[in-house]
Formats: structure tokens, C-alpha cells, sequence
């Protein structure tokens, strides 16, 4: 459950959209790094007392190195500039029944104003949208995209399966002039736009920000148990349904590496494996990148021969690929590996990217 902790900022450092980056001083003499959302709890400064969620810094886990700022009990922020009972309003609530629940405005409630339009939007119109496992697929897919298709209004569905808070990403925020718009899904939030579910998101994102081609992956944070079925990727079958249902055309973007020195992610992981082939009950096109080392070509072969039969299988050149990755405009990072030491999952990413670009036209 919750270890709590109280401080007072010594400093405040970085800082992205969405975020602050703190030192909190703990009665104790030590300092303990924080992340506040000034959003939800306002911003702090130097010599604010501060209480903290601890609990999986203080635990190693995957929270990339913070606590997380509860509240500022002594400076308390505003209340929004729209009151609760606004007929104008938003009224989606996200991170449901938590002591952080946020009140936004959806895409579609009646006060937005993009409720007609998706009142009668039904159908992506064959928009491409590209599924990956992992948030760090999202720069190389978007270089992909952008080596073929340098104007094309790229969306980022974000899903709920890691960092519920847009703003925890950093390399969201370095992309945010290289997107049309996010918008985030079930009970993420903190995207340029709010939805309800991934096909409502899907339709905001063809219909609202325009976009030529989608991305849908989950936050930073990935949650594994390094089961067959407990990890939070598996929400990538359903998203290929969800877009197969709206009249979309699924990319999977399959995580595929040599590097990983997990067994059950070498090769094609276990989570692309389980997500498209047994999740999944529509077709999507699984992109394999061409100039693979032969071994983990002749592996991927084998592991993706069983899903065939279902979904198909697309070779996609590799040329100007890797260029177009060194030229990203935020680091590219997998569970710690970089793009030399990974090569082959980021070039995987990209090769999705290209193939739905090239969709598009």
C-alpha cells in the first residue's frame, strides 16, 4: 500500500510539460528526489512543505526514480477557473475514486466543442494506426513516419497501461511539436484532448486532430509479472480490435530484440506474441524489418509463423531508417538500451512507422 513520507523542497530542478522535478530534505537528513503535477496539485518552491507517495521509489519499482507529490497541505491550489456545477463543464473523471481523481472535459460531452462531430462519427475512413507494446516505440515509429511522410499529422492515443499522468513522459513532451495532438484514453489523462474509451480516442483522432496516421501505446511504465497474461500490454489485442471495429487498419509494431537478456522477450517477446495471437481477433499487418541479423530473422520467422494464419506479415525496406532514428528529436530508450544496443527493436518501430505512412499515402 501507501509509504508515506512529508519533506520540505530544497530545489526545484527540471522541468517539462506537466511536470516538476523537486529535492525534498526528510526529517530525517536525507533527500529524497520528487515529481509534482502542478495541474493537480499545484507548483511547488523552495521551503514548501510537501507530502510525498513513496512507495515504489522506496521499492525499486518502475516509477522512474521519484516519489510523487501527494499535496502542498500548506499552499493549496485554486480551484479551477470552471466551477463543478458549470452547465460548461467537463465531468469525465479520470484515476476514478483515487484522492487524485482529476474532472475533465471528454472530446464528446455535451460542453465540448467537438460534440457534433463525434456525435456522428461511427468510422476511422481506413485511417492506419500503428499498436505498440512499449511508450519508448513511440519516437521511432513517429521516425518512421517521418522519413517517408515529413508532413503527415501523426496522433498519439494514449492508453492506461503505465503513467496514467501524460506529463510524466519527457519524451512526450519533446514531441509535442512533431504530433497533431494526444489524446488520452480510459483512465490516463493530461493529453491535449480527453476520452472515455480507445475508440473514442481513435475517432478524435481521425476526426478531430485530423490525422493522417495513429499511434496507440500505453504511458511509461510498463506493468509485468512475467506471466503469459500479467503484463499491461496485452491491451494491444484489443486495441487492434478496436480499430479493426472502427474501420481502421491495424500496424503491429512487434517488439522485437536480441538484446533483451530475458529469454521471453528475445526474439519476438512474449507480450507481441500473446497480444497478436490471442488477443487480437482481427487482422493486422505485422511489420518485419528487412536486414536483420540472420539468426534473429530465422527466429522471428518462426515465432511469427503461428500468427499467419490470422494476420499478415509485412517485409518493409530498412533504408534511411536508421538515419531517421539518429535524427530523433528525444533519446531513444528501451528498458535502459539505447538505439546501438537495441538496434533491432527501435528498427522494428520504425519499419511500423514507414508501413503506415506508406498506407496513407
Amino acid at each position: 500500500m501507501v509509504r508515506w513520507r512529508a519533506g520540505t523542497v530544497t530545489a526545484v530542478r527540471r522541468e517539462w510539460a506537466g511536470a516538476v522535478e523537486l529535492d525534498v530534505a526528510l526529517p530525517d537528513g536525507t533527500t529524497m528526489r520528487a515529481l509534482a503535477y502542478p495541474e493537480l496539485v499545484g507548483r511547488p518552491g523552495a521551503g514548501d512543505r510537501v507530502l510525498l507517495n513513496a512507495g515504489a521509489l522506496l521499492m525499486g519499482l518502475g516509477t522512474g526514480g521519484y516519489a510523487l507529490v501527494v499535496a502542498l497541505p500548506d499552499r493549496l491550489p485554486p480551484d479551477p477557473p470552471r466551477a463543478l456545477d458549470s452547465r460548461d463543464a467537463g465531468h469525465l473523471v479520470k484515476a476514478r475514486y483515487t484522492p487524485l481523481q482529476p474532472i475533465l472535459l471528454g472530446v464528446d460531452e455535451e460542453a465540448s466543442p467537438h460534440r457534433e462531430v463525434l456525435a456522428a462519427a461511427d468510422d476511422l475512413d481506413g485511417l492506419p494506426v500503428v499498436t505498440a507494446d512499449l511508450h519508448s516505440a513511440l519516437p521511432a515509429i513517429l521516425a518512421g513516419i517521418r522519413a517517408d511522410a515529413p508532413h503527415a499529422r501523426v496522433a498519439y492515443v494514449l492508453t492506461d497501461g503505465g503513467a496514467l499522468p501524460a506529463w510524466f513522459s519527457r519524451t512526450l513532451a519533446g514531441l509535442r511539436g512533431e504530433l497533431a495532438g494526444t489524446v488520452s484514453v480510459g483512465q490516463a489523462f493530461g493529453g491535449d484532448l480527453e476520452a472515455s474509451t480507445v475508440h473514442s480516442g481513435l475517432l478524435a483522432a481521425r476526426h478531430v486532430l485530423r490525422a493522417d496516421v495513429a499511434v496507440v501505446a500505453q504511458g511509461p511504465g510498463n506493468l509485468g509479472t512475467g506471466t503469459r497474461w500479467g503484463f499491461s500490454g496485452v491491451a494491444v489485442g484489443e486495441a487492434v480490435n478496436a480499430i479493426a471495429t472502427l474501420g481502421g487498419r491495424p500496424v503491429g509494431s512487434l517488439r522485437i530484440s536480441d538484446a533483451d537478456p530475458r529469454p521471453r522477450h528475445r526474439g519476438v517477446s512474449h507480450h507481441s506474441l500473446t497480444a497478436y495471437g490471442r488477443v487480437a481477433l482481427a487482422p493486422a499487418d505485422l511489420v518485419v524489418p528487412d536486414g536483420l541479423d540472420p539468426a534473429l530473422a530465422a527466429a522471428v520467422d518462426a515465432a511469427l509463423a503461428p500468427l499467419a494464419a490470422r494476420h499478415t506479415v509485412v517485409r518493409v525496406p530498412v533504408d534511411g531508417l536508421d538515419a531517421a532514428l539518429r535524427a530523433s528529436p528525444v533519446p531513444l530508450s528501451t528498458m535502459g538500451r539505447g538505439l546501438d544496443a537495441d538496434h533491432a527493436y527501435f528498427l522494428t518501430a520504425a519499419a511500423a512507422g514507414r508501413h503506415a505512412a506508406r498506407i496513407a499515402g
